[in-house]
């Protein structure tokens, strides 16, 4: 279960972060320069994940190799990201109206010292790419890039993902902006340090993911197209809590799920050591007015023991 929360909650076991002070808000800006046809939206609030023991280990054990090389990229240009990134967001978004095919682009929030990282860059003798006004840089052997929209935006990722962001900042193709439904959703956990939104495609994939042998009954065939978005926080202020929603519309959709749910619990269980099982237990599931709502809670003791357990070391191998 936890493995496809992990594969579809990506950026909070990338760069998991914190609930404190801070509210982890996209500019409009920002959001701007995300494609509309968005897939799944996470933002983190980066400083505040420096407070947390528990979200530091959790950065530390499943940060892949390449955004490693990514921040030591970063910082070999003279960018310190610790100090410089506020707010850090990543993007899962179609790459054309039709098709199923999928992207990545990030987008950092923060005060740049543009004018000092690209005279590195110069004496690097690194040479950008031109699309209009922008200068997009390449960052080492991570195979990314990265421009500075403004000083205080920075836009990061593959080549192709960097160049339709852009595209979508200048209006050459609809934004997120424009995406009433994500817009929407955006206005139920915008206010978290670490937050996600899902259109009605992830949030599909991610449930049958999640449900496992349970999610290949004919129930869960049958409330499939009703799940029309989801959203979700994560904080580690006092311990770990995961907060998770998912719209259906229909009440009686909500309850089958909400059952689907208890019943993939009950049977991850009976296969689980005790640390994965006290983390099952802690898990809640309830629906109502046609949500679904899922909560997870543990103290930071009982997290470090899930990180240590063989379930949590298979989720992200």
């Amino acid at each position: 279960m936890l493995k496809a929360f992990i594969k579809y909650s990506f950026v909070p076991l990338l760069m998991a972060a914190a609930t404190l002070a801070h509210a982890a808000q996209l500019s409009t800006d920002a959001r701007s320069a995300i494609p509309y046809g968005l897939q799944q939206l996470v933002v983190i609030d980066y400083q505040a994940m420096q407070n947390s023991a528990a979200a530091m280990e959790l950065r530390h054990r499943v940060m892949p190799p390449q955004l490693k090389e990514f921040a030591q990229a970063l910082q070999n240009s003279g960018l310190n990201e610790n100090n410089a990134v506020d707010v850090l967001a990543f993007a899962l978004f179609r790459t054309s109206t039709s098709g199923d095919n999928l992207d990545t682009v990030g987008i950092a929030q923060g005060q740049f010292d543009v004018q000092n990282i690209v005279a590195n860059f110069e004496r690097e003798k690194i040479k950008p790419t031109v699309l209009r006004s922008y200068d997009i840089y390449p960052l080492g052997n991570s195979g990314m890039v990265l421009c500075f929209v403004d000083p205080s935006t920075m836009v990061f990722g593959g080549p192709g993902a960097v160049k339709r962001a852009l595209n979508a900042r200048d209006g050459y193709t609809p934004s997120l902006l424009s995406n009433k439904t994500m817009m929407s959703d955006m206005q139920n956990v915008q206010n978290e340090d670490l937050w996600s939104i899902l259109d009605a495609k992830g949030t599909q994939t991610m449930m049958k993911q999640v449900l496992g042998q349970a999610g290949s009954v004919a129930n869960f065939s049958s409330v499939r197209e009703h799940l029309q978005s989801s959203w979700y926080y994560m904080a580690f202020e006092h311990g770990v809590h995961f907060d998770l929603t998912i719209s259906t519309g229909d009440p009686f959709a909500a309850a089958t799920m909400a059952s689907l749910m208890t019943a993939a619990i009950m049977v991850r269980k009976m296969s689980s050591t005790p640390a994965e099982a006290q983390a099952l237990g802690d898990t809640t599931v309830s629906s109502n007015s046609g949500q679904l709502s899922i909560h997870f809670a543990a103290s930071d003791e009982a997290f470090s023991s899930l990180l240590q357990s063989s379930m949590f070391k298979s989720m992200v191998h």
